[in-house]
């Protein structure tokens, strides 16, 4: 059973752009944004991947994720209940091997950049940059699903 640990915090400065080690084009859409679950497909680079997420248990949900052929990811995407996201995700060690995943939303959520951190239990310590700002891991303001359809440019 895949389990997701994930914290999000909005970013506050540029200071993260210098630690990062890659880069990559993210566009991903939702066939279902229910409460209980969703099921998202998304393009990376040259893969596809179909997502399946559980609801939130505090910090941790049910999450499996599959790669598919590309080609079939972009026929998925034209499935999307509402826009696709579009983003760069940036990769920056955290330490203790994790990685920050950092998201520049493109689009409709253009300005808006969050930082998240997978961690193995909701307890596991972590190093915080000085360019980390304010959590918003149980805002659900800030869940890609909610972004698709209402995008960061109307808050």
């Amino acid at each position: 059973m895949g389990i997701e640990i994930e914290r999000k915090f909005l970013v506050q400065s540029e200071a993260w752009r210098a630690a990062t080690t890659s880069r990559q084009r993210l566009t991903q859409g939702y066939l279902c944004r229910e409460p209980s679950r969703v099921v998202r497909v998304r393009v990376a680079g040259e893969q596809g991947f179909l997502t399946i997420k559980g609801a939130p248990q505090g910090l941790a949900r049910l999450e499996f994720e599959y790669p598919i052929p590309v080609a079939e990811a972009h026929q998925l995407l034209q499935l999307a209940d509402g826009p696709v996201i579009d983003k760069w995700r940036h990769l920056c060690p955290a330490g203790g091997g994790l990685v920050w995943e950092i998201d520049e939303f493109l689009g409709d959520n253009a300005g808006l950049i969050v930082a998240e951190i997978e961690l193995q239990d909701e307890a596991q310590a972590f190093d915080r940059p000085e360019w980390l700002g304010a959590e918003v891991t149980e805002d659900k303001r800030y869940l890609n699903a909610n972004l698709a359809v209402q995008p960061f440019k109307t808050w």
